[in-house]
């Protein structure tokens, strides 16, 4: 099992973006040299909370300061880009990271995100922009003919080549026939997991579903496969948690109730939650009552929280309760003091890690 780490990036409103972003890039460059696998920074217009626009800046940066740890976008909201623009981005920034870049897309959930360009998210607008913009963006690294393209959303035109002057569209990524794509999964029997087995996508779940959902995403992989006729591996879905290890059960607790953790579900996560309907999807039983979603019904059935001893055995029994993945992410928030979030990532890699190592999961498996 591999350990990496997934920043939506998660700041209070009121916090200075200067600093969170430097914040958020010291995070990543020691979890490098603790050599965590891998990163994912996500993108959001509207979100104060979660305040990079831009990841693919960050990410930039972030190669320059690290050596090993591969970045990811987590995700590109593909209905806010238009299909040029973001083909040429991604593919400059594929370049620069050599190998180290991994694509992360979706439709993003960020209700005024979806009012600034224009996208009914209540009609479903959203799913299909994105499969069409993603499919725009494959055809023009493989090489769009002249012409224009457009839809609902954008327009752009393939311009007729002007070789004898070096005029042309001809970037294209640097691996080859594109970055390694990842999509993560939410609701039961994920629509959008389906879509990572039949596609060979990197498959990834969100942090807050219980073991009983986690199952029916790897069982959609599973089921696209099946339809795509691929061979999937285990090895490669990523499962989200929030991690917060201490040397005592007692101060990681009390940590996690009072701390970091509980501020961001309470301030934020568990209302919006509530607004969209979503409750239900962090509950362990379907009898339970929305009010018995606290922090501390989070902190001991979801999160994974404790010495390293603890954590290591809560890890152990997520994989078994799931049937075995691949990469543990840790997510990302503010931490203050920062000296607890950093021993907790240390312990987390030097001290649990390897008490996790003989888990492996499946090898690949060939199409049903």
């Amino acid at each position: 099992m591999e350990l990496g780490y997934f920043a939506m990036p998660l700041h209070p409103p009121e916090a200075d973006l200067g600093q969170t972003i430097r914040h958020d890039m010291d995070q990543i460059v020691l979890l490098d040299q603790l050599r965590y696998a891998e990163a994912w920074i996500g993108e959001h217009f509207t979100s104060a909370w979660e305040n990079i626009p831009a990841p693919e800046l960050f990410i930039a940066e972030a190669l320059g300061r690290t050596e090993q740890i591969k970045l990811g976008t987590g995700v590109t909201c593909l209905p806010n880009h238009n299909p040029f623009h973001i083909a040429h981005r991604i593919a400059q920034l594929d370049h620069q990271a050599r190998g180290r870049f991994r694509w992360g897309i979706g439709s993003g959930a960020t209700p005024l995100d979806f009012d600034v360009f224009g996208v009914d998210d209540e009609e479903g607008e959203h799913r299909p922009l994105t499969l069409e913009t993603l499919e725009m963006v494959l055809k023009i690294w493989a090489g769009l003919p002249p012409g224009t393209y457009e839809n609902k959303f954008w327009r752009f035109t393939m311009p007729e080549p002007m070789e004898e002057l070096g005029f042309w569209v001809h970037l294209k990524p640097y691996q080859q026939p594109h970055p390694p794509i990842a999509v993560a999964g939410l609701t039961r029997g994920s629509e959008t997991l389906k879509l990572a087995g039949e596609r060979g996508w990197i498959p990834m779940s969100i942090n807050y579903v219980p073991p009983w959902v986690l199952k029916t995403h790897w069982e959609a992989v599973e089921e696209g496969a099946a339809r795509g006729g691929r061979a999937v591996s285990r090895a490669d879905w990523r499962i989200a948690r929030e991690v917060f290890v201490a040397p005592t059960s007692e101060e990681a607790r009390a940590e996690a109730l009072r701390g970091t953790l509980a501020r961001d579900f309470l301030g934020y996560f568990r209302p919006i939650l509530a607004k969209y309907g979503f409750l239900e999807i962090v509950k362990h039983d379907p009898a339970m009552t929305d009010d018995e979603v606290t922090a501390e019904y989070m902190v001991d059935s979801r999160y994974l929280v404790g010495s390293p001893e603890e954590v290591a055995g809560q890890i152990r029994k997520l994989y078994d309760d799931v049937g075995g993945f691949g990469v543990l992410l840790a997510m990302a928030h503010e931490w203050e003091p920062r000296e607890k979030w950093e021993r907790s990532m240390r312990l987390l890699a030097e001290e649990v890690m390897p008490m996790v190592a003989d888990l492996a999961p499946e090898p690949l498996a060939a199409p049903s």
